[in-house]
């Protein structure tokens, strides 16, 4: 599953849920992963959304799942939370069922394999329910053990119930990513993945690490395992879109095009978050489809939105790399 054409991956799964489920979902602490257990037909419909707008790849609901958290919050127990996390995963396989029905009746041609279901496996931070993810804080004190251990039950799960692959997503801290690549390619060797540093600036992650030396770190080590055909992309996720062209070009502006790295980036809408006004700058922000050329032409492989981005705002991102797909194969 190396990836030739640039592709379209889905927008913010709690933001377009609010098309179905209302704003209830932002402050709980499982966020939108409590509705795989109270709204399932929400999550399917959700993920709808972003195909039928488009998506090459879906998401599954899991960024914020853990046994953890359920069991706290839901009173679940650990087998019961578990198999939530398995269904999470049959709940995103439901809808590309429905939506490949959908375009064979429409006589659409989808091709073959597509759409991929990745599965979303957020940083350690998520669950502690105290912004962490947003500044890798744990990394001075966790051990990479306890970290890989919490992350393995979910990994776990989502493999037990079919993905294509694994999006290690919005890691705060080179730490984590490390030990999570170095754990897939010990005990997960046939698991395809990609990892997206969440970044506070257009040099460094969250926690304070160079972008480029994380990302250099991760691919020299796939390198010296031969596995760099495991990971399908590094990037960075849930960051302001205008960030990504410095952060990508720390990376890739040196390479030649055949030695680039590939690249995934699904940032924010540009919105900026105020604790006591929430999404603030709407009337402000570049849409993300404006971005598409500059960013595939650093590497990017995979391109999508995070928080803020609507399944309409994935239309556009589409719109924009499909165009960009033509342009490469004229050239």
């Amino acid at each position: 599953m190396g990836l030739t054409r640039v592709l379209v991956k889905d927008g913010g799964f709690g933001t377009q849920m609010t098309v179905h489920v209302g704003n209830s979902v932002d402050g709980d602490p499982l966020w939108s992963a409590r509705f795989n257990a109270t709204n399932p037909a929400a999550i399917i419909s959700t993920h709808l959304d972003f195909l039928q707008n488009g998506a090459d790849i879906i998401l599954t609901n899991t960024y914020q799942s853990s046994v953890e958290g359920y069991m706290e919050y839901l009173e679940l127990d650990e087998e019961q939370s578990v198999e939530l996390i398995r269904n999470t995963v049959r709940l995103a396989h439901i809808a590309k069922e429905r939506y490949l029905t959908e375009c064979y009746q429409a006589q659409l041609a989808i091709p073959e394999g597509y759409p991929l279901i990745i599965a979303s496996i957020g940083p350690f931070g998520a669950h502690l329910h105290d912004g962490s993810e947003y500044t890798g804080s744990y990394a001075d004190y966790v051990p990479a053990k306890e970290i890989t251990d919490w992350h393995r039950v979910r990994i776990e799960a989502c493999l037990e119930a079919g993905v294509d692959a694994l999006a290690i997503e919005t890691i705060p801290c080179q730490m984590e990513a490390e030990a999570l690549v170095e754990m897939l390619c010990d005990d997960y060797p046939n698991v395809k993945f990609w990892v997206a540093f969440q970044c506070k600036d257009e040099s460094t992650l969250a926690h304070g690490e160079a972008f480029a030396d994380a990302a250099n770190a991760i691919w020299d080590f796939l390198a010296e395992r031969n596995a760099q055909d495991k990971c399908l992309a590094i990037g960075v996720n849930c960051v302001h879109p205008k960030f990504v062209t410095p952060l990508f070009k720390s990376l890739n502006g040196d390479r030649q095009i055949a030695e680039q790295i590939p690249l995934v980036v699904y940032p924010n809408s540009g919105e900026v978050y105020d604790v006591v006004n929430g999404w603030q700058g709407k009337e402000h922000c570049v849409p993300l489809a404006n971005y598409v050329p500059e960013w595939a032409q650093l590497g990017a492989k995979v391109i999508g939105g995070c928080c803020r981005t609507y399944a309409r705002d994935i239309r556009h991102i589409g719109e924009a790399i499909r165009n960009w797909n033509k342009l490469k194969k004229l050239s």
